[in-house]
C-alpha cells in the first residue's frame, strides 16, 4: 500500500508518470502536426491518461468496492491537449477516515504529475441525488466511462441512471441552458473574438445535441441521428464535418498557448490562419479569410443545432393529430408554427421560398418554423439560381418583405441565418462573416448590416419615439421607408473587394433597384444614400460646424431635404450599428446640429439663420430670465464675445456660461465649473480664466490623470484676452457616478490652475489588444482652410492615454494657438481636428518639422 510506503515511493512514482505523459503528449502533438486527425489526438490522450490514472489508483489499493470513472468530456473520450480531466471516485458506501486519507493523497498526486483534475466522491445514491439537484451533474455522469475498479458498482450506477433520466425535461433544461449561454455571449457566433466552445455556434451546440441523444437513448454518434430520422444522412455527414473543424480549432489554440484557451483572441488569429493553411489576399489579411471561414461553420452549426431541437422537441412531446390550420396550397400553421403541406413544396413553387418569410411578417400568430418546414428551406436555398433572381415574381416578393409593416428585421435575420439572403444577393455572400479589423466594429459586416437595419426599423416605430425624438418623427414621416432598408441593405456590401466600397456598393445598388423595377428617383436616393453613408458622419464629426462654408458645403452635397432626412436616418443608425462603445449622445449632438443647420438652410432661410445666431441669443436670453437675471445682466460678458462663441454653443451652454461668469468678467482667479452633461452622457466642464499659451495642454493633462477622454472641446478668446474653454469629459469605462467629481474637479482644477506647477504628463497607459495586432499608421495634415485665416490640422491614430496632451505640448513648443478642437473617437482609433494658428505655420519647413515630431509622438 503506496500510503504507507517511504517517500522515494511517491517521488519515484510521481517520476515515473510526469514522463510517461510528457513523452506520450509529445508523441500525440507531434503526430498530429504531421497527420492534422482529431480522433487519434483525443482518443490518444484520453487512453495515454487512463494508463497513468489506472497505474496511481492500483498503487493506492483502494477498496475492492470502489469504482474510478472517467466523466464529461474525458468520459466520452474526447479530451483536448490543456483540458482538465474530470473524474468521479465511487463507491458502494461512505468513506471512513482511513480511505478517506488515501483518496486524498491520490487526488495530490493526480496534481504533483502534473494534471489538472476536476473530481467528485460520491456514492451510488449519493449521484443521483446530486443529479437530480443539478442538471449539470447529471450532464456529466450521462457520459460517465468506467477506468478502473468495481466492473458490478459502475454497472449498478449506470442503470439506476438510466432509470433516473426523464429524456423529455432533461431537453427542456438543456433547452434553457442553451438559451442562457447564448444571452451570455450576445445571441450571436460573430463576436470578433468568439469562444470556440461557447459561443453560439461552438462546440457546445453540438456536444449539446449529443447529450440530449444519450438522454433519449438514440445513440452516441451522427449517423445514429439519422437512423432516427431526426436528420439525413447528408445532415449527420455535414455536422461531422463541422464537428471536426471546430475540434482542430480549439486542439490548435491549446498547443499554440499552452494552456486550456477557447477564446480566438486577436492575438492568435494570424497564427491559426497560417495553421489552417489560410493566406492573404490583397484587400484581406490571413486572419480575416480564417475568421470568415470560422464564421460559416459556426452559422452552419447553429442552423443544424436549431433544425434538430426542434425535432427532438416533437420526439419527446408528440401531438399524434395536431390541429393543422391551412394557410394556402403550399403552407399550414401547426401548433402556431409556419408548416410546409408536404416536404416537395419548394421543389414544386421555388418561389415559396421567399413566400414563407412574407407569411412569417403577415401573420401574427405564427411563431416560426417547424422542423420540417426549416429543412425543406435548408435544402430549398439551393433553388435560388440566375433564373429564380430574373423571375419578377420573386423580385416583387423580395420588395414586399421589405415593404411590410411588421417583422421587416426578424425576417431578414431569419433569411441571412438560412443563407437565402447569400443565394439571392450574390454579393451579400462574400461579406457572411467578414471581419472588420478598423478597431471600432465589433460585428463582422452582415451583422453590422442587419444591426443597422434593426436601428433603421426601430426609428420607424412610433413606440420607441421616447429613445430619439427627433430622428422617430422623421422617420415615420417619410414617405418609403423601405428605401432607406435597400440603402442599410447595400451600404457596406462592397467590403473586403479594395477600393472605396462606398462607391463599389453603389453600382451594387443600382443593379439591384433597376432589376426590381424602382422608378429613376428612388433608384438614385438609394444609389446616393450608399455613396454618401459616411459623409455626414465625417461633417460632423471632423469639421467646424460653427463655419457657415461647411453647412453650405455640405447643403450643395445633399441639395433636397428627402436625401437630407434620409441621410441623417441612416447616419445615425449605422453609427450606432458599429459597436455599442462607438455611439454616445454627443455624436448624436453632432449629428442633430448639422442636420437642423443644413435643414434650415435648405428652407431658404439666410446664412447666419440657418446657422441660427440671433435666434441662440434669443433663448439664451428666456433662459436667463427663467433663472431670474434682470435684462441686461449678459450684456457686460457679451461684448466680450464674438459671432463665433454664439455658433460654437448652445443657447443652453451660453446661459449657463453667462450664469456662472456676470458678474466676474474681469476676475483674476480661475473660474471653474462642472456639471452632468445636458444633452448626452458624460461632463461638461467650463474654465474662464487669463489665458495662457499651455492651457489647453495643462488642461489636458490633468483630465487625462483623472481618466477622463475629452470628447469635445471648444477653445474660445475673448476680447479682453481670457480664454473661455468648454469641454465634454467621458469615462472610458461608463462606470463613474459623474455627479460624484463635480466638487473635487472644480476644487482641484482650479488650485491647479492658480499655482505655476508644470502641467501634469500623463503616464503611459497600456495599449487595447486590437491596436497590438491591428496597428494604425499615425497620420498628421497641416493645411490652410479656404479663407488662409488659420490652418486645419488633422489628426489619425491609435487611441491611448495622454494622446491629446503630446499633441497639445507640441503645439506650445512651436508657439502655435489652438482656437478649437473636434475630437471623434471611434472605438480604438482616433480621428481629431484641430484649427489653430501661429507665426511658424507660415513656413513649409516649419510644418513638416512640426509634422515629423507629432509622428514620432503618436508611433507606438
Amino acid at each position: 500500500m503506496l500510503d504507507t510506503a517511504p517517500p522515494d515511493a511517491n517521488r519515484e512514482l510521481i517520476t515515473r508518470c510526469k514522463a510517461r505523459l510528457k513523452g506520450g503528449s509529445e508523441a500525440l502533438r507531434s503526430a498530429y502536426e504531421a497527420h492534422p486527425l482529431t480522433d487519434p489526438l483525443l482518443k490518444g490522450r484520453s487512453r495515454l491518461v487512463d494508463g497513468v490514472l489506472l497505474d496511481i489508483w492500483k498503487a493506492f489499493d483502494l477498496p475492492a468496492s470502489s469504482a474510478l470513472v472517467a466523466v464529461g468530456g474525458y468520459g466520452r473520450e474526447e479530451l483536448f491537449p490543456c483540458s482538465d480531466v474530470d473524474l468521479l471516485f465511487l463507491f458502494d458506501t461512505p468513506l471512513d477516515d482511513d480511505t478517506s486519507e488515501r483518496l486524498t493523497q491520490m487526488i495530490g498526486l493526480f496534481w504533483d504529475i502534473g494534471l489538472d483534475i476536476g473530481h467528485s466522491v460520491r456514492t451510488v445514491n449519493e449521484c443521483l441525488e446530486e443529479a437530480v439537484r443539478d442538471i449539470t451533474v447529471l450532464t456529466n455522469l450521462l457520459e460517465a466511462r468506467l477506468i478502473g475498479g468495481n466492473t458490478r458498482l459502475f454497472s449498478a450506477f449506470e442503470v439506476a441512471l438510466r432509470t433516473l433520466v426523464d429524456p423529455g425535461q432533461f431537453f427542456k433544461a438543456k433547452r434553457l441552458e442553451q438559451d442562457q449561454r447564448y444571452t451570455r455571449h450576445d445571441d450571436t457566433p460573430y463576436s470578433l473574438e468568439p469562444n470556440c466552445k461557447e459561443s453560439p455556434g461552438g462546440l457546445r451546440d453540438l456536444q449539446l445535441i449529443g447529450w440530449i441523444s444519450r438522454a433519449a437513448g438514440f445513440g452516441t454518434h451522427w449517423r445514429d441521428l439519422a437512423r432516427h430520422l431526426l436528420i439525413t444522412p447528408a445532415e449527420a455527414a455535414e455536422l461531422r464535418e463541422l464537428e471536426r473543424f471546430l475540434q482542430h480549432v480549439r486542439i490548435r489554440l491549446h498547443h499554440l498557448t499552452g494552456r486550456r484557451e477557447d477564446r480566438l483572441l486577436f492575438d492568435h488569429q494570424e497564427t491559426l490562419a497560417r495553421l489552417f493553411g489560410c493566406e492573404a489576399t490583397e484587400a484581406r489579411r490571413a486572419s480575416e479569410v480564417f475568421m470568415q471561414e470560422y464564421y460559416r461553420t459556426a452559422k452552419k452549426v447553429t442552423q443544424l443545432n436549431t433544425i434538430l431541437m426542434l425535432n427532438f422537441g416533437v420526439a419527446f412531446f408528440p401531438n399524434r393529430h395536431p390541429v393543422a390550420i391551412n394557410i394556402n396550397e403550399r403552407f399550414q400553421c401547426v401548433r402556431e408554427l409556419l408548416d410546409v403541406r408536404d416536404e416537395g413544396v419548394f421543389e414544386r413553387h421555388p418561389s415559396a421560398v421567399l413566400e414563407c418569410f412574407l407569411l412569417l411578417q403577415q401573420r401574427s400568430e405564427l411563431k416560426g418554423m417547424t422542423a420540417r418546414t426549416l429543412r425543406a428551406l435548408w435544402h430549398g436555398r439551393k433553388l435560388i439560381d440566375a433564373d429564380f433572381r430574373r423571375d419578377p415574381a420573386n423580385r416583387a416578393l423580395f420588395l414586399r418583405l421589405l415593404q411590410q409593416k411588421r417583422g421587416v428585421v426578424q425576417e431578414m435575420r431569419r433569411m441571412n441565418k438560412y443563407s437565402i439572403l447569400s443565394f439571392y444577393l450574390p454579393a451579400w455572400r462574400r461579406i457572411v462573416g467578414q471581419m472588420q479589423h478598423d478597431l471600432f466594429h465589433v460585428y463582422t459586416v452582415d451583422q453590422h448590416i442587419m444591426q443597422v437595419l434593426r436601428n433603421v426599423r426601430r426609428l420607424m416605430v412610433a413606440e420607441h419615439a421616447h429613445e430619439y425624438p427627433l430622428m422617430t418623427r422623421l422617420a415615420t414621416s417619410f414617405e418609403k421607408p423601405w428605401l432607406i432598408y435597400i440603402a442599410a441593405l447595400f451600404h457596406d456590401i462592397a467590403k473586403g473587394r479594395g477600393g472605396d466600397h462606398s462607391k463599389l456598393g453603389m453600382k451594387d445598388a443600382r443593379d439591384f433597384c433597376v432589376a426590381h423595377g424602382l422608378d429613376e428617383t428612388d433608384t438614385e436616393l438609394v444609389e446616393w444614400l450608399v455613396g454618401q453613408h459616411l459623409s455626414m458622419s465625417n461633417v460632423a464629426q471632423k469639421q467646424d460646424l460653427s463655419d457657415l462654408d461647411v453647412i453650405q458645403r455640405f447643403a450643395a452635397l445633399v441639395k433636397t431635404e428627402r436625401r437630407l432626412t434620409a441621410l441623417y436616418i441612416l447616419t445615425h443608425a449605422d453609427i450606432r450599428g458599429t459597436s455599442p462603445k462607438v455611439w454616445n449622445g454627443w455624436k448624436g449632438k453632432l449629428l442633430e446640429d448639422l442636420f437642423l443647420a443644413t435643414q434650415r438652410l435648405l428652407r431658404g432661410a439666410k446664412p447666419q439663420q440657418a446657422l441660427g445666431t440671433p435666434i441662440r441669443q434669443d433663448d439664451a436670453r428666456n433662459l436667463l430670465r427663467y433663472y431670474g437675471l434682470r435684462p441686461g445682466t449678459e450684456d457686460a460678458l457679451w461684448a466680450q464675445l464674438d459671432t463665433v462663441y454664439f455658433l460654437r454653443h448652445d443657447p443652453e451652454e451660453i446661459a449657463w456660461h453667462t450664469r456662472m461668469l456676470y458678474y466676474r468678467v474681469e476676475t483674476d482667479e480661475p473660474v471653474v465649473k462642472a456639471r452632468p452633461s445636458q444633452s448626452s452622457e458624460g461632463l461638461q466642464v467650463m474654465v474662464y480664466m487669463r489665458d495662457s499659451r499651455d492651457l489647453f495642454m495643462r488642461l489636458c493633462g490633468f483630465f487625462a490623470r483623472l481618466g477622463f477622454s475629452i470628447a469635445d472641446a471648444k477653445i474660445h478668446t475673448t476680447r479682453n484676452g481670457y480664454a473661455l474653454d468648454s469641454f465634454v469629459l467621458l469615462d472610458p469605462g461608463h462606470e463613474i457616478h459623474y455627479r460624484d467629481l463635480i466638487n473635487l474637479l472644480e476644487h482641484d482644477l482650479g488650485e491647479r490652475l492658480k499655482s505655476d506647477a508644470p502641467a501634469d504628463r500623463p503616464a503611459g497607459g497600456r495599449l487595447p489588444r486590437e491596436v497590438k495586432h491591428f496597428p494604425i499608421t499615425p497620420t498628421i495634415s497641416i493645411r490652410p482652410d479656404e479663407r488662409g485665416q488659420y490652418f486645419i490640422m488633422s489628426v489619425t491614430a491609435a487611441d491611448r492615454p495622454g494622446l491629446l496632451f503630446g499633441v497639445a505640448e507640441t503645439l506650445v513648443h512651436h508657439g502655435i494657438n489652438l482656437h478649437t478642437a473636434k475630437i471623434a473617437t471611434l472605438g480604438a482609433r482616433i480621428e481629431d481636428t484641430f484649427l489653430i494658428s501661429g507665426s511658424d505655420l507660415g513656413q513649409d519647413s516649419q510644418i513638416v518639422r512640426i509634422e515629423s515630431e507629432l509622428l514620432e509622438k503618436l508611433a507606438v
